[in-house]
């Protein structure tokens, strides 16, 4: 029995089929009328017919980069004060969540959003609320107090408890119908939030059975709904489990394989899951201990050899890089050396130093 831990999630979480319709409702129960929608240019269309229905909603920013970027940011907030929005609904991946998080923070105040990114002022500790719906599996981000935005070469993960999302809306119609690549990437993201949430050096006993459910249900999972969009329940249950990988993280925070994936995204120009997953197995072979293989019992594989395996055989399956030969040219000490001094490597449970991470990224080439 754990005789010390502390637990807190202030999202309220609404999931289900059908749920995108209860926004009005939530946004009037709220006492919010001019909110702001913040979405990639698939999803324009549908956030315009919500401006032109009167529920709630404003106006619409749709000029999303693959990495949020900030002058994104800039212009929703110039909307969301020429609008003079009460609220911020981000509706999308990882980059519509992280752009709105932003944007709700610094739009009521008198600075511009590059002030806050250079940490030339602390972000102010309340913003507009923020709505985060998400439309793929992976994130995790609607109930996270994370935002990662770019700035030219610069990109930050800033963790603050402004950025934390007042409803989380969970509709597994709006990620039914992604890219097969889409669903693969994303659901090796949750993957790696639950597994890193677990083995974090802050893992904590509610966060675990989150992480091992989470895993569960991507073994279960992951490769129906990649093969099959038709596929409503395999599709729900992804949903479910990138919404149990973001609660697993959201407290401990992740560990090496995060924060190998960001120096992997600069250097090569994937997106945030493909990095992940790009070292996934690997991490789990090397933080491979005694409660790692409880894990995979209870979630219903035999050891951590099979779950290594089972990652390597979903990139594989899908076509996702293996090697860094798949990549680009690498030079694995310049990668190992920024992979080494990412703060969240200090979460790792077994310490990788720049020759440690060396080894492993020539292993890959």
């Amino acid at each position: 029995m754990v005789s010390e831990f502390i637990y807190r999630q202030p999202v309220e979480i609404r999931f289900g089929r059908g749920k995108l319709a209860e926004l009005p409702e939530i946004l009037a129960g709220r006492g919010l009328h001019r909110g702001l929608i913040v979405c990639g240019r698939h999803f324009a269309p549908e956030a315009q017919r919500l401006v032109e229905q009167n529920c709630g909603v404003v106006a619409v920013f749709s000029d999303l980069q693959l990495e949020p970027q900030l002058s994104g940011v800039e212009e929703a907030v110039r909307l969301a004060r020429e609008y003079q929005v009460d609220c911020v609904i981000g509706i999308g991946g990882g980059s519509a969540m992280d752009t709105a998080k932003f944007v709700a923070a610094v739009a009521p105040t008198d600075a511009d959003a590059l002030t806050y990114f250079n940490g030339d002022r602390p972000l102010p500790e309340r913003g507009l609320p923020i709505i985060a719906v998400p439309t793929t599996s992976g994130t995790g981000s609607e109930v996270t107090q994370v935002s990662v935005i770019s700035h030219g070469a610069t990109k930050r993960t800033i963790n603050n408890p402004v950025f934390m999302p007042a409803v989380a809306l969970v509709d597994p119609d709006l990620s039914d119908t992604v890219p097969a690549r889409v669903v693969m990437c994303t659901g090796l993201d949750a993957l790696a939030h639950a597994l890193e949430g677990y083995w974090s050096r802050n893992h904590q006993p509610i966060s675990d059975l989150m992480a091992v459910e989470a895993v569960r249900l991507v073994l279960g999972n992951l490769e129906n709904a990649w093969r099959d969009p038709d596929d409503r329940i395999a599709h729900e249950r992804m949903a479910y489990a990138a919404l149990l990988g973001g609660l697993s993280f959201a407290l401990p925070k992740t560990a090496g394989c995060h924060a190998c994936s960001y120096p992997i995204c600069e250097h090569f120009h994937v997106s945030h899951g493909e990095a992940c997953a790009f070292t996934l197995d690997s991490f789990v072979r090397v933080n491979a201990d005694e409660r790692l293989e409880e894990l995979c019992r209870r979630a219903g594989i035999g050891d951590t050899q099979q779950l290594a395996d089972w990652i390597n055989r979903m990139k594989a399956l899908s076509g996702l890089p293996m090697k860094l030969s798949q990549l680009g040219e690498a030079d694995t000490a310049q990668l190992a050396r920024e992979c080494a001094a990412h703060p969240l490597m200090n979460n790792n449970p077994v310490p990788m130093d720049e020759g440690a991470l060396r080894n492993l990224f020539e292993a890959l080439r």
